[in-house]
């Protein structure tokens, strides 16, 4: 009997935390890469990246909070890498324009860019373009721009969704150097190797990092035609390398399980030459 209680009280336990502690939990993951020939004068500049906030109309307060605790970090530049909205159903989400409003509240002297990610072409992609930039945050679909900061600048590109947008990495923008110093926004992680060898630094989100991550089992569902190979975190391959964010919202089922919903931090660092 006592063996009884106590096993279900376990399995109570667990399924209050997969299913409302780890969801509603936020920590900070700080990442930092070493790029060659990044330029000298942004060496150690950081940037927070903020992706798949899948925000329910019960979640805008969370999402305020979201953004209070990126600006409280002071980065260079904020990067958002879509999934905004949550489900194929507006009933299922906040509307474009709260969830833009809160994120208008970003601070960074670098500025703030986005990409847009599947759900949010199923849902209206143009709508979510004009309230994001209605909120003075610049959105990139297959566009390259300047990343200027006080320092010195490096050149910057969001990709258009791989699964929804029919991404096409021999059409990339005409004013895109890969062999020069940059960063690549993607909603999905799979154009990874799909991308010019020099690329050097992609940034990912979309996977969720599997959203439950169990002990030997590893990430048992992970949306990428590569399993867990670009699952979540710091991938180098070849020299290059991936960054994936676990994301902060969740889409389908509302359950995290040691993988809690992350505000990633990055610092971006130039390589010491002497050593190579």
């Amino acid at each position: 009997m006592v063996g009884g209680l106590t096993a279900a009280a376990v399995i109570a336990g667990f399924l209050v935390w997969i299913g409302r502690v780890e969801p509603n939990r936020l920590v900070v993951t700080r990442y930092e890469v070493q790029l060659e020939q990044w330029p000298a004068a942004l060496d150690g500049i950081r940037a927070v990246v903020l992706a798949d906030l899948h925000v329910r109309p019960e979640d805008l307060d969370r999402l305020r909070r979201i953004v209070a605790e990126s600006n409280a970090l002071k980065p260079d530049v904020i990067f958002l890498l879509g999934d905004y909205v949550r489900g194929r159903h507006w009933k299922d989400t906040a509307t474009p324009e709260a969830i833009a409003e809160a994120l208008g509240k970003l601070t960074a002297p670098g500025g703030i860019f986005a990409v847009l990610g599947n759900h949010d072409w199923w849902q209206d992609g143009p709508r979510i373009r004009r309230a994001l930039e209605d909120n003075r945050i610049r959105v990139l679909e297959n566009e390259w721009c300047w990343l200027q900061l006080p320092a010195g600048k490096v050149q910057l590109v969001g990709l258009p969704d791989r699964e929804t947008r029919q991404f096409d990495p021999g059409r990339l923008p005409e004013e895109y150097r890969p062999a020069e110093p940059g960063i690549v926004l993607s909603h999905h992680p799979d154009v990874f190797p799909e991308l010019p060898p020099e690329t050097k630094l992609v940034i990912a989100g979309h996977t969720h990092g599997g959203q439950v991550n169990l002990p030997w089992l590893g990430r048992l569902v992970v949306p990428s035609e590569y399993g867990q190979r670009y699952a979540s975190g710091l991938i180098v391959e070849k020299g290059r390398t991936l960054l994936v964010s676990n994301g902060l919202g969740q889409s389908i089922a509302q359950l995290r399980f040691r993988c809690p919903p992350e505000i990633v931090e990055l610092t971006i660092r130039r390589a010491d030459q002497a050593d190579r």
